[in-house]
Formats: structure tokens, sequence, C-alpha cells
């Protein structure tokens, strides 16, 4: 009996990482020495596999390799109820009649979505065909829907990927009164929400490129009367591409427990037509109204048109959507515990503007949330929705600032208010806050004024998911503007309740519903010494080829991690603590005469070449990694500290300590 390919290939990927997790490589390594030593006479020069793999079964390698791999299995990750996501599902070799023996509740229903393959995706026409265990490039599918959050197992890139997957959704939403309801047509006929699916690309040095985002309306599977259905989905590109198919994917849809009663597909169709009109009727109000405020916004002073007033900004799919639809009441149950931590978490999000084909400025897209969220880096618009999203659900008064940084480049970051009036700005690509101080132009000349503290220029407007100003006084210079926003003179609002009508959730079908955060799933330890490991090995073969020794100091190396918990600290709380302890455990390590050399560094990413090769790029790190002298002894630590979505601080200390020759 042979396995089918796609069943071969995911065994031996598990195989695979087993054992390199185990390290079977170093044990050979060291079986081969032992047996070549102590096994071979002087007179026999001759040494076969078989000997070898004689030699493996007598020390119990094999053995032991097999009943681990026996006992190995992938234990799902969960989340904690302070994030209500559900953990990926992995169904490839399981059909909806075994699942209804484990994961479904007989009192609620399910959607069963399976993708089945994808063809067509051009781009990889010529990829060629990856040997087992070779890093290449994946794609990865997310999806949303309803507050449950889903990923496929990572496939090789082709022209047509094996994505065979398959998700459990659960219909039912729990509300007051409908604990124990089952949804039947006609209720799930009023649910419009989409199921949201992201097409990620990661290539083989962990980059990340989003390839399709796509809005699946499922409720035609309402008039089935198998309850199955099957389609081909064209995906279409992004930005630029954003009318350019990317690829197809076949999905097939199941409800469980089937309806007893059917709609009629002309009932589906209208009221998807229904839907769809309503909300064309909308928009269209909006923009009329949002024409005429422009225009008495105008009136007020002709300088106004070089305002940056952003009223419409484009998403990943080219749509055209007001930017306080952008921001939302985001919660992050458990997740995050400050507003500091979330600035902190949505800084290690990386910066990376939209792609660009030729010349030209800057490419218009602030993306959906879960397309960033999924891709793990966006342009500054992403990040300061994200935050202010962030701070609105820690209670705070926040909005986004659009206007210009140094150099006039146009940017966008974060602005709260305080009860007492106190402005702050939040810069989301750092972390980093600036408390306000206007200048007066009215003071005397000899009157003391503050210093710019931040490093924005001007302000064009402020917003959030229910208020809209533009800045209408005489100059856009931050340094000048008053932000009291109830000032009508100062900034003109839009209406509330146009806005509402178009931005609040549920207000539209055309609004991508808000998704959750998603838990950590990796282990900081695990990969805090998996690095350390990693980067102890390029720094032992940089120094081999200088024709130097190595040895590693392992308690100067453990006494870096206060130094590195200090750094995140600082970096979340504004507050720097534990230098202290640091320093005085770093004397006395340190013997009289000799001297000690550190050098702190941070990444967002865990790639220990990208890593070691930025790193060298400074004097001092090099300085350190190649010193030569007496009694030298090196030392390097890493922390990686771990928050939500994946999103790494990556701390690296590299040290030294040497006697020191007059």
């Amino acid at each position: 009996m042979s396995l089918p390919p796609a069943k071969a290939s995911e065994l031996k990927q598990i195989i695979h990482n087993h054992l390199r997790k185990i390290d079977i490589h170093g044990k050979i390594r060291e079986v081969l020495a032992e047996t070549v030593r102590d096994d071979l006479g002087p007179g026999n020069t001759t040494f076969s596999e078989g000997d070898f793999v004689l030699a493996l079964q007598r020390r119990g390698i094999i053995e032991d390799v097999m009943k681990d791999l026996h006992s190995a299995k992938e234990i799902p990750t969960d989340t904690e109820k302070g994030s209500p996501l559900k953990p990926a599902t992995h169904f490839v070799d399981q059909d909806l009649a075994q699942l209804k023996k484990t994961s479904i509740d007989p009192t609620r229903r399910y959607l069963y979505l399976q993708v089945l393959g994808g063809k067509a995706f051009l781009d990889h026409l010529h990829e060629p065909e990856p040997l087992p265990g070779q890093v290449c490039s994946t794609f990865t599918l997310y999806l949303h829907f309803r507050n449950q959050r889903f990923h496929s197992k990572p496939v090789p890139c082709a022209c047509e990927p094996d994505l065979q997957e398959g998700f459990l959704l659960e219909i039912h939403r729990g509300g007051m009164g409908e604990g124990c309801k089952m949804a039947d047509a006609t209720t799930m006929l009023s649910i419009c929400d989409p199921v949201h699916l992201v097409l990620i690309k990661t290539n083989t040095s962990a980059e990340t490129t989003l390839v399709s985002s796509y809005f699946l309306d499922w409720r035609t599977i309402l008039s089935s009367p198998s309850g199955k259905t099957c389609f081909a989905v064209e995906l279409l590109g992004v930005g630029s591409e954003c009318k350019i198919p990317a690829g197809v994917l076949n999905i097939h849809l199941e409800l469980y427990p089937p309806l007893t009663e059917t709609l009629n597909p002309d009932v589906v169709t209208t009221q998807q037509s229904l839907e769809r009109q309503k909300t064309a009727e909308k928009e269209r109000l909006f923009l009329v109204y949002a024409k005429q405020w422009w225009r008495e916004f105008l009136e007020i002073h002709p300088s106004h048109q070089s305002k940056l007033v952003k009223i419409f900004a484009q998403d990943e799919n080219g749509v055209n959507r007001p930017v306080c639809s952008y921001v939302h009441v985001l919660r992050a149950g458990r997740l995050l515990e400050s507003p500091r931590q979330a600035a902190r978490f949505v800084s290690l999000l990386a910066h990376e503007r939209a792609p660009v084909v030729g010349g030209g400025g800057k490419q218009e897209q602030w993306c959906t949330l879960l397309s960033f969220l999924c891709r793990g880096k966006g342009d500054c618009e992403d990040h300061a929705t994200l935050l202010c999203s962030l701070l609105l659900g820690f209670g705070l008064d926040a909005y986004v600032c659009v206007g210009t940084k140094v150099k006039s480049r146009p940017h966008a970051w974060v602005m709260t208010r305080g009860t007492d009036g106190s402005i702050t700005f939040w810069e989301s690509l750092s972390s980093r806050r600036y408390l306000h101080r206007p200048i007066d132009p009215d003071d005397p000349p000899l009157a003391p004024q503050p210093k710019p503290s931040s490093p924005y220029l001007t302000v064009g407007c402020v917003f959030n998911h229910q208020t809209f100003l533009a800045n209408c006084q005489p100059s856009d210079a931050v340094e000048l503007c008053v932000f009291d926003l109830q000032n009508q003179s100062h900034w003109k609002a839009m209406s509330e309740e146009a806005l509402r009508s178009v931005c609040a959730l549920g207000s539209t079908t055309s609004l991508p519903p808000l998704p959750p955060l998603c838990a950590p799933t990796l282990e900081p330890a695990a990969a805090s010494n998996q690095l350390e490991l990693e980067m102890r090995y390029l720094v032992s073969e940089h120094r081999k080829d200088l024709e130097l020794t190595t040895v590693w100091d392992d308690h100067l190396s453990y006494l870096l991690s206060s130094a590195l918990s200090a750094y995140e600290l600082e970096r979340c709380t504004g507050v720097s603590c534990g230098n202290e302890e640091f320093q005085d455990a770093v004397r006395r390590a340190v013997p009289d005469g000799h001297t000690f050399k550190g050098f702190p560094i941070h990444f967002l990413h865990r790639n220990a070449r990208r890593a070691f090769a930025t790193c060298f790029r400074s004097p001092f790190c090099e300085e350190i990694v190649c010193c030569r002298g007496d009694h030298v002894r090196l030392a390097v630590r890493v922390r990686v500290f771990v928050y939500p979505e994946n999103a790494c601080a990556v701390w690296i200390m590299f040290a030294c300590k040497y006697r020191s020759v007059l």
C-alpha cells in the first residue's frame, strides 16, 4: 500500500522536523567518531555502511528515534478565553463524518469549509519542485469568520499549490437568549458576515508578501438541497495588481446539521442584491455629504487646499473607504496588559511601504486589519490605525493624526487627549511618546517658548472610529496647533451621524469584519535557546576563519540576561530599571586587570544569519567578536520576547572579557 503524494510529503516533513529537534546529526557524528576510534583496529582501514548501522543499533540510537517518532503528536494550540480565537485546524485527512464524533456540538450549526487545492498561480509557473526537507517559498492561507481565526499549514509555492485543508466554522454566535438556539435558514440568511480569506507568501528569508485578500459570501449553500456545494474562487492580486488574477482556489462547503428546509435560490440572490443596493445607497449619500463638506472647508480659506485632509483611503483591493472605517474599538483580552504594551506590540510589526512598480510617488494602500496582522508588516497608516484601535479599547480618547514629519514626508501617528487637556503623541512605528506643548504666537518676542519635542511638522486632520476633524487654524504647523477639538473655529468636524452610517461595524456589507488578536504560539525560552545556539555557531565559525580559538564564558552569558530584560522593559514602559544590578554583577564577574566590552542590538526577526550580518556592520560588535588578547572569554545572550500574532522583540548581546596588557 502506497501513501498519496500529499500525505507522503507531510510525513517526510514531520520526520525531518523531529530529527532536527533531537539533533540526530550530532548524535550520529558522536557515534561515528567513537566507532572509528574504538572499533577499528590498526590493521582495519575499511568501514562499511552496515558496520555503521550496527554501531547505531548497539548504542540504542535507532530504537530511541523510532520510539520518539511513534509517540510524538502534534499538540493543537489554544488561546485563553480573554481572546476569543479558535486554533488553526488541520483536517486534511478527515471528512465531516469523522469530525462529528469529536469537534461538533450538536446544539450548534457549523459550516465546514474545505480547500481542495489551487491552480493558475501563474507567477509560480516555473517554480522548481522542492526536495524533502529543502527550504522553499511557501503559501499559507488565513481565514477569519465571526470572531474565529484559522490558518492552513504552509505548502510549497507552485502553479498548482497543494492547499488541502478543512476548517470547521461555527455559524451560531451566542448572544442574549440564543445560548441553545439552533440557527435556521432564515436566521443564517440575515448573517452577512463573509469568510475573509488572506493568502500570504513567505520566502526562504522569512519575508512575507500579501498575495490576495478575498471576501467569500458563503450563503449560497442555504439553497443547496444536499447541504453541500463546490465552486472555484478567483483570487485577485493586491495594490496596483488588484484587478489581475493571482490564482484560483477550489472550495467545498458543507452545512451541518443539514437544513430540513432549504431556501429558494432566488431568495438568497434577492437578499444579497438588497444588501448591495442598501450599501451602495449609504455610500452614495455619504459621498454627496463629503463633497459638500469639503467645499465648505475650502471656502474657509483657499490655503486649505494644500492641507493633508484625508477623507477616503484605498485598501489592498483598491476599494475606497472612509478613513474612519479603518479604526475600531479593539480589546485584546488578556493578550496585552496596558496601552504602552499595546504600543510596543504595534511597533514590533515591521514597517514596509506598499510596493510600487516603476517610479513615482508612494503607493496608496491602507490594509484591512486581518491582512496587516497576517502579513506582519505594513505602512505607517496601518500601524497608526491599529494602535489607535487598541488605545480606544483601553479607554483612552485616541485619534489618528495625518500630516507630515521631517523632510515634509506624509506620515500618520496617534494622539491621545487626557482629561486635564494634555496632548500626547504616540509614534506607532517606534512606541515613543511625546508630550505636546504648543507655542503661543501672540506671546511677546522675549517670552520663553517650549521647544518642539516631536518629529512632526504639520497636521491636516485627526480622526477615530466616530469622529473626523480637519485643521482649519491659520497654520497647520504642529508646534503652533491647539488641539481643542470642540473649538469649531480651529477644527471643522464631519457629522457623526453621517460617519456612523458607513463606518460603524455592521452598517454596510462592504466593511470587513473586525478580527480578534491571535495569542502567540512561539515558546519564548525555546526560541531564545535556538537562536543563541545559532549565534554561537556563527561566532565560532567566523573566529575559526580568522584562526582564532573561541572560549565561551557561560556564567557571563547568563548575566547578560538581566540587561536584555531591562532594555525590553524600558521599551515597553519608558522607565529604565535594573541596570545597577547588571553593572554590579559584571564587576564581580570580571577580575581585576581585565576589560569588559558589551554590545546589545535589537531585531524584529529570528533569522540568525541576517542578524549576524547586521551586527557586523557595527565596528563595536566586530571588535568584540574578533577580540584578540590574553585570556579572552566570549559571551552571547539572546532573549526573544513574544507578543500577540507572534510578533517578536529579539535582543542579542555580544560581550567579551580579556586581560588588559599595557
